[in-house]
């Protein structure tokens, strides 16, 4: 299948770019870390100032329709918007408010959740988190046992989560609990909002190998949340999760930000830092180099494709597992070609002296091994692959 985009939308993308010329920070197109994870603090004050020019263009909820606020952009529109946004390294920050929650909320919340939440969401002034994960429910993710008990008009949670991405940041969670201990798992989990600000809550970064903090865990002590929070019907929370992570795995912008990394590797490549290499070692590398693109231009119209479905209308479902699996590992793929491109001198972390293309080599190798774990491991993608696409039996 050949996927083209219409006139419209080229100019579309002649617009964004143009903006993105204007508004953003060159030094941001040189980074390589999120700026939810800088250490510099500035950092993170110029991507906010950012995201509220795209507030105000309405490019930050161009993906929403027009009666919650957004540009009810198509479905190409909005892959336009985000490739163009991607290859950019355009920070676009409260990915779990604008991509997941606020579509969830659309569907399953009140109209006075929609209300509150939504306009915050929008304008980039209220930041989010995901409480899924906890220390012992990971992949099985419906044995947490994170608890919230009904009193009266509250209810009162118990218990942690983990792997919390911009946690440190957040002023509110969405989370999974446990409100029916004696139903089956999948049938006893509510979903709530919670204020991180509430009496109870503690917030522990958790340190990684890179020196930036990427996650948290959180433990909750007695928390009272408003019954006015639970989202949906009590004890079909699950359901409402799923939904969201089919929003989550649905992200079309990984091949153009991969593709920005390998076309900057190999500009480098033609320059005067480059190592010298032999002619053996040479053809290596280029062998290597175009598996690389040629991933990229196969993981492109995987998500071209997962796009085609939104556009009738349809969820993607596997065919979402599908794009999640092959991004998380073509990440760990480019970042050992960067490796093997680099030799030595890629293994210098970020900031040292020593260090070329930024540091982005050892830092690519230590960063995306995350991706084949969080947001559903690999082994949980390949399993929705097996039963849902090609309809095997469980194991």
């Amino acid at each position: 299948m050949e996927f083209t985009f219409s006139a419209e939308q080229e100019a579309l993308r002649g617009e964004i770019r143009s903006f993105l010329d204007e508004h953003l920070p060159p030094e941001r197109e040189e980074a390589h870390i999120a700026p939810e994870w800088s250490n510099d603090p500035d950092d993170y004050a110029r991507a906010l100032d950012f995201n509220k020019r795209l507030a105000e263009q309405g490019w930050l909820t161009a993906h929403w329709p027009r009666e919650f606020g957004g540009m009810g952009l198509s479905i190409l529109e909005q892959v336009v918007l985000r490739e163009e946004m991607a290859y950019r390294r355009a920070p676009i920050l409260n990915a779990n408010g604008l991509n997941m929650l606020g579509p969830v909320l659309m569907l399953n919340g009140s109209d006075e959740q929609k209300a509150a939440h939504l306009p915050g969401i929008a304008a980039s002034d209220v930041m989010w988190c995901q409480g899924y994960s906890e220390p012992n429910s990971g992949s099985d993710l419906a044995s947490l046992q994170t608890r919230a008990i009904r009193d009266g008009d509250d209810y009162i949670i118990n218990g942690s989560k983990i792997w919390t991405g911009h946690a440190r940041r957040a002023d509110w969670m969405f989370l999974l609990a446990r409100t029916d201990s004696d139903a089956p798992k999948h049938r006893g989990i509510s979903f709530f909002l919670l204020d991180m600000k509430t009496p109870g809550i503690t917030v522990q970064p958790l340190q990684s190998m890179t020196g930036h903090v990427h996650f948290c865990q959180e433990f909750f002590e007695d928390v009272r949340v408003p019954a006015t929070n639970l989202v949906g019907e009590e004890n079909r929370g699950w359901y409402i999760g799923a939904t969201l992570l089919d929003f989550e795995r649905s992200n079309i912008a990984s091949a153009a930000g991969f593709r920005r990394s390998l076309d900057e590797l190999v500009s480098f490549l033609h320059g005067p830092e480059a190592r010298p290499i032999d002619e053996m070692a040479r053809q290596r590398l280029r062998h290597e180099l175009a598996d690389r693109y040629i991933e990229l231009a196969v993981g492109r119209n995987l998500s071209y494709r997962i796009a085609s479905i939104q556009e009738v209308g349809g969820i993607p479902n596997y065919e979402a597992s599908m794009g999640k699996l092959y991004f998380s590992e073509l990440g760990n793929r480019l970042a050992t070609t960067t490796l093997h491109a680099l030799g030595l001198a890629g293994q210098m972390a970020p900031g040292s002296s020593r260090a070329v293309l930024a540091g982005s080599g050892m830092l690519g190798v230590m960063t995306t091994l995350i991706g084949t774990i969080g947001g559903g491991t690999s082994e949980i993608q390949r399993n929705i692959i097996a039963t849902r696409g090609l309809g095997l039996p469980r194991a």
